[in-house]
């Protein structure tokens, strides 16, 4: 009997455990580790924070989704891990010193680099958790008029929330009857044709300027006071309320296996094994793959990692292979909403859609997930 362990309870390292499970049955021992027995479905954080769902609608209980799928379900923190010696030390949780293993899937995702922006910590919100979603809906609630700035930092990779959240805003301020009280503008470190392409860049442009929120472009944020955005060249941009996505870097935990990059995120190759070390998969947030992070690119590589190991324990080579590609919906909540889909290993332009569907596809997507896994 194989042992194989999973680290990291997030999309990547669930869609492993289930899909291995399905294909290997009782026949192996699977374990999946995670610091938090609640999973989160970050891409619903957006409107926890404006009041369009509960806590409870964007978790599920990972120990219970696990015991029906016959994955065993550890809660605990990774702290070390020795891939000469196949095995994981682990520590603060309900088991401490160290798991062997035949065959590994790092799934731990990224760290929030907040450190990497003097000031973030003490004067902006985020939404990359549920407290910080439902702290900075507070002060929606309790903004009134002013200038509201909503951006990612250099690195963050996660540029969805952020025009999610000044669409959501703008509606909000409308149903108030406070629009006119409130300028509402986007930064970004780059431009919009780099992060989406040239069709999309457009597409976003006109709903931006359809709801009357600026866009500050090339604007890489280096630090934060309590009034002020201001990058290393002495640029800034004063607010009363501020939400930014800080930088991502790769898991500490990470660092141990001597195959990462200057940003700390995973090497791995199109069949999502770790590259020099035999029988460890990396998949999610944690990889070196160009472009944003996003769940629906961690589902692929949990279910590529998942193949390929049931191929190894067959006795043959990993023979699934991942494909980059974007596919977002930045939901609007009307006509505006953009979908895009995008081979990332492609100069192809990709295939761009607008629509109220998409509004509703992105939340019944998030209905099937919850369901499915609850």
């Amino acid at each position: 009997m194989a042992k194989v362990l999973i680290l990291g309870g997030g999309f990547g390292g669930v869609v492993a455990a289930e899909r291995l499970a399905e294909q290997l049955g009782d026949e192996h021992q699977i374990t999946l580790i995670s610091r938090n027995r609640n999973f989160v479905f970050y891409p619903a954080l957006v409107r926890l924070a404006f009041g369009k769902c509960d806590a409870n609608d964007v978790s599920f209980d990972l120990r219970e989704a696990m015991l029906h799928r016959r994955v065993n379900f550890v809660e605990a923190e990774v702290a070390h891990i020795h891939p000469r010696e196949k095995k994981v030390t682990i520590a603060h949780g309900e088991i401490e010193g160290n798991l062997p293993y035949d065959f590994l899937v790092f799934a731990l995702g990224r760290r929030l680099a907040t450190e990497r922006i003097t000031g973030f910590f003490e004067n902006a919100h985020h939404l990359l958790n549920v407290d910080k979603a439902i702290k900075f809906g507070r002060a929606i609630s309790d903004f009134r008029e002013g200038h509201a700035v909503i951006g990612q930092c250099e690195g963050a990779r996660l540029p969805v929330p952020v025009y999610e959240t000044a669409f959501a805003l703008a509606r909000r301020l409308e149903e108030r009857g406070e629009r006119e009280r409130v300028r509402i503008t986007v930064v970004q470190p780059d431009g919009l044709d780099s992060t989406f392409g040239e069709r999309a860049g457009m597409a976003l442009n006109k709903a931006l300027a359809a709801h009357e929120i600026e866009l500050l472009s090339d604007f890489p944020i280096e630090r934060v006071t309590a009034n002020s955005a201001l990058t290393s060249d002495g640029d800034a941009v004063n607010f009363d309320l501020l939400m930014l996505v800080p930088p991502f870097r790769g898991s500490a935990a990470a660092s141990y296996m001597g195959t990462t990059d200057r940003e700390g995120y995973i090497k791995v190759d199109w069949t999502m094994r770790v590259i020099g070390h035999e029988g460890i998969y990396a998949v999610g947030d944690c990889v070196n793959f160009a472009g944003p992070k996003m769940g629906h690119m961690a589902v692929r590589q949990g279910e590529v990692a998942a193949a390929n190991v049931v191929a190894e324990l067959e006795g043959g080579d990993p023979v699934s292979h991942y494909a980059h590609e974007m596919r977002l919906v930045i939901d609007d909540s009307g006509d505006d909403s953009i979908y895009l889909h995008k081979d990332l290993w492609s100069d192809e332009p990709g295939t761009l859609r607008q629509g109220r569907f998409w509004s509703w596809a992105k939340r019944v997507h998030q209905r099937y997930w919850e369901h499915s896994h609850s």
